[in-house]
């Protein structure tokens, strides 16, 4: 198969989905491909496994070309790259990676669609990082030769979408590991002029991701118009094209369109996400149609943008396993993920996209239901009148969703404290929320109808029950009867739900009282959080100064001062300090 010509129109789709059936760790890093697991396995289990990848990557390659997408990610070039500096027996397994990849390469070929790997930079071994040290120049030409070897040894991958701002998560212990070694926007400006020139030679896209996630000078790339140009000052190479997040956060609601799509030219796509990982995983209905119809409608006045890149099924440190377009398949996130390309790809409006769904016969069910879900999604997983509000802590957009995260339900005193000050009226918000709860169900009378899973709506309803009464004890008076309701409530969740049956959320309470009184809450959100991008001087010198030496001093003194989820989750809170 040709390469594309490097201005033709991206629909990309992750393909990571088929890498993992059968993995049996409780809480996945969806992140990128479960290389610890093939890690562990001997040569010949490990052709064996691939085997069943080869299988599914046909399946799930069928599917998504058939939709209309046109090329899929899969993770990533440190694996299958050959450098002298591999120990032997990593350059043993890099060879097994390369025969098994080449044969899923020609498989996603012969669907139709194109190939693109990701990566890290930089993505090291213990031996290659001890070569390298901390040199940037060194650095950079280990980069550019490594990328310029690959595309001559794979032909067949037509680009290479590269990731600066965030590194492996904490739970990553396999050979390889990446690290955020690009710390300031003219670093990354002159890495990308170091290996563009690779890319044009070898006539391959470098797909350029913004996201960051508050780490070091950079850490603001994604939002910040003064960054964005910074990063990218000088650079007009045919082979680039930016890659961003729709919003200045991850993939939540309540996100203003990311205005950086309208501080360059440059060729761009926009980074989507069908499999919802903060709202549910495809466990139940999350319908993503309106927002990002309206997304899609803005976007037509940004210079440049040439496709989109849909997640579904990257993303998250969570137990769910749903796979879109496997075997029993995740039907919220492939009615989500066939939407998604109708809106971008033909300029359609929900309802019309809705009506090209091959799965229901039952449209206008389908579209009432879809539409339920994304309401009940907006008014009572998120908190309307927190949502609404922008807020800013040294680099990063503060995320919208409070209370909920991943597959953690929390109901706490600190958050009952700080919602004191950020919601004026408590009774409203637990009104609107019992309200959403009366459109549940009306959904599962909908899912009946439309032939569609009426358990999931179920357990939509039992969870969301749970938010629901976490609001009655934020906005009331903390008294015994109510706690006794909350514990009664997650007994019973858990007994309906229970951990060997069904990978439910995990309900954590803690009505210990906050040790912050309401006048330090005062000070932090007026002095250390802002509502607007732009920095104030107090952010300039205690928020990105002191708070990076005061939090390291606190951490080393209490350690266990950050909570756990905050210490062991992703990259760990320490990134935001950095």
């Amino acid at each position: 198969m040709d390469l594309p010509a490097l201005d033709s129109p991206l629909y990309l789709i992750d393909a990571i989905g088929p890498f993992f059936p059968g993995y049996e760790r409780f809480r996945i890093n969806w992140s990128k491909l479960p290389w610890m697991r093939f890690q562990e396995m001997e040569a010949e289990e490990l052709r064996e496994a691939f085997l069943k990848v080869r299988e599914d990557m046909r399946t799930f390659c069928r599917s998504v070309s058939t939709i209309g997408y046109n090329g899929v990610t899969l993770d990533d070039v440190p694996h299958l790259a050959r450098h002298h500096y591999l120990e032997e027996a990593v350059a043993g397994r890099v060879e097994i990676y390369r025969e098994e990849f080449r044969e899923l390469f020609r498989i996603i070929h012969e669907e139709g669609l194109q190939v693109y790997l990701t990566m890290d930079i930089l993505t090291l071994t213990p031996t290659i990082e001890k070569q390298l040290g901390r040199n940037e120049k060194r650095q950079r030409e280990f980069l550019s030769g490594l990328l310029d070897r690959f595309f001559t040894d794979f032909p067949e991958v037509a680009g290479v979408v590269l990731r600066i701002g965030e590194s492996d998560g904490l739970d990553v212990k396999e050979d390889f590991r990446s690290r955020l070694v690009l710390k300031s926007p003219a670093m990354v400006n002159r890495c990308l002029k170091t290996i563009l020139p690779v890319f044009e030679q070898h006539r391959r896209r470098c797909i350029f991701r913004t996201w960051t996630v508050g780490a070091h000078e950079v850490g603001d790339l994604i939002w910040h118009h003064a960054t964005l140009e910074k990063t990218t000052e000088g650079i007009t190479s045919p082979a680039l094209v930016l890659s961003m997040k729709y919003g200045e956060s991850d993939f939540f609601r309540y996100l203003s369109l990311n205005r950086n799509f309208f501080v360059t030219a440059l060729p761009k796509i926009v980074e989507l996400q069908s499999r919802r990982e903060y709202e549910g995983c495809g466990e139940y209905p999350s319908f993503v149609g309106g927002d990002y119809e309206q997304i899609a409608i803005e976007l037509r006045d940004a210079p440049n943008v040439i496709g989109i890149s849909v997640w579904c099924q990257t993303g998250g440190w969570t137990p769910f396993r749903r796979l879109a377009f496997l075997g029993t398949g995740s039907i919220w996130t492939e009615i989500n993920t066939f939407v998604t390309l109708r809106l971008f790809k033909h300029g359609e409006l929900v309802e019309e996209a809705v009506s090209h769904l091959p799965l229901v016969e039952n449209k206008a069910a389908l579209l009432e239901l879809m539409r339920l879900s994304e309401e009940v999604v907006i008014q009572l997983l998120y908190l309307p009148d927190f949502a609404r509000q922008r807020f800013y802590f040294r680099r990063v957009r503060i995320p919208p969703l409070l209370g909920v995260y991943w597959h953690h339900i929390f109901v706490a005193q600190s958050i009952k404290r700080m919602l004191g000050h950020l919601v004026e009226d408590g009774e409203a918000a637990i009104r609107a929320g019992h309200a959403a709860m009366a459109k549940i169900k009306r959904m599962r009378s909908l899912a009946l109808q439309c032939g569609l899973p009426e358990e999931d709506i179920e357990y939509m309803e039992y969870t969301f029950g749970l938010i629901a009464l976490a609001r009655e004890y934020f906005f009331r008076p903390d008294d015994e009867e109510l706690r006794k309701r909350l514990e009664k409530a997650k007994k019973q969740y858990k007994k309906r739900y229970p951990r060997g049956s069904r990978f439910r959320y995990s309900v954590k309470y803690d009505f210990k009282p906050f040790k912050l009184g309401s006048r330090s809450i005062r000070l932090f959100l007026k002095y250390l959080v802002r509502q607007t991008p732009d920095y104030r001087f107090i952010d300039k010198i205690i928020g990105l100064r002191l708070l990076s030496i005061a939090y390291l001093v606190l951490k080393r003194s209490r350690p266990k001062i950050v909570p756990k989820i905050a210490r062991k989750s992703a990259m760990g809170l320490d990134a935001i300090f950095k």
